[in-house]
C-alpha cells in the first residue's frame, strides 16, 4: 500500500534555495544538488541525489549525531598532476568543495571525529575538457580522505559511465545507478559550463579561498 505524501521537511538554515521534490516510487522526499552545491541533513526523512559525470559526490555522514549531505564538484585544472595549476588551484578548490561540506555538517551538531565517507563519479566522459579530470577527481578526493583522517567506506569511481547517486541521509546507505546510453546532452553540457565558470573564477580572483 502507497503512503501518502508528507509535508516536505524544513530545510536546515543556508540550504532553502536547494531544489527538493517528491519521489512516488521511493515514497519520500529528495534533495537535488547540481555542480558546486551541498547539501546537509539532520534526521530529516528525506534524500539527497545528483547525477555525476566527471564530477565526483562526497557522502558524508556522522551515524551517532544522525547528520550527513552530499557535495559536487569538479578540480578546474586540465593536465597531468605535475601541473602548477593541479598543485594550485586544484588542490585549493577541492578542499574548499570538501571543507565546506565538512564545516555545515560539524555546524549542524555533527563531531569530525565521527564522520565517515561514501563517494561516487569521476567518470571519463567528457572528451572536449580533458581525459583525466574524471582520474583527478577521483584520485583528489581519496587522498583528501585518507589526509583528514576520515575513513571511506564505500566509492564508485571511473569508467567511462555517467551515473545517478541516491543516498539515505538516516542510513548511510548509497544507490547507484550507471547510466549505459545517454538519451540527451545534459550532464555533458552541465558539467562542461560548470567546468568553465571554474576556469574563468580561478583567473579571475572572484572567488575567496582559505590557505
Amino acid at each position: 500500500m502507497m503512503a501518502l505524501k508528507t509535508d516536505m521537511p524544513q530545510a536546515l538554515a543556508g540550504f532553502e534555495n536547494i531544489n527538493r521534490y517528491w519521489d512516488n516510487s521511493r515514497q519520500a522526499w529528495v534533495a537535488k544538488i547540481l555542480p558546486g552545491e551541498i547539501y546537509v541533513n539532520r534526521g530529516a526523512k528525506e534524500l539527497i541525489a545528483t547525477t555525476l559525470g566527471s564530477c565526483v559526490a562526497a557522502c558524508i555522514r556522522d551515524p551517532v549525531a544522525g547528520i550527513a549531505g552530499m557535495n559536487h564538484f569538479m578540480l578546474p585544472c586540465e593536465g597531468d598532476g605535475t601541473s602548477e595549476c593541479w598543485k594550485k588551484l586544484g588542490t585549493r578548490y577541492g578542499s574548499y568543495a570538501m571543507e565546506a561540506l565538512i564545516n555545515e555538517i560539524l555546524k549542524a551538531g555533527g563531531t569530525r571525529k565521527n564522520l565517515e565517507m561514501k563517494v561516487c563519479g569521476g567518470g571519463k566522459i567528457i572528451d572536449g575538457i580533458s581525459n583525466d579530470i574524471g582520474h583527478q577527481n577521483s584520485e583528489f578526493v581519496l587522498n583528501f580522505a585518507k589526509l583528514e583522517g576520515i575513513p571511506v567506506i564505500a566509492y564508485d569511481l571511473g569508467d567511462i559511465y555517467p551515473r545517478k547517486l541516491m543516498y539515505y541521509p538516516q542510513t548511510g546507505k548509497m544507490f547507484i545507478k550507471r547510466i549505459q546510453h545517454l538519451y540527451n546532452d545534459t550532464i555533458l553540457v552541465r558539467e562542461s559550463q560548470y567546468h568553465e565558470r571554474l576556469k574563468e573564477t580561478s583567473l579571475s580572483g572572484g572567488v575567496e579561498l582559505f590557505e
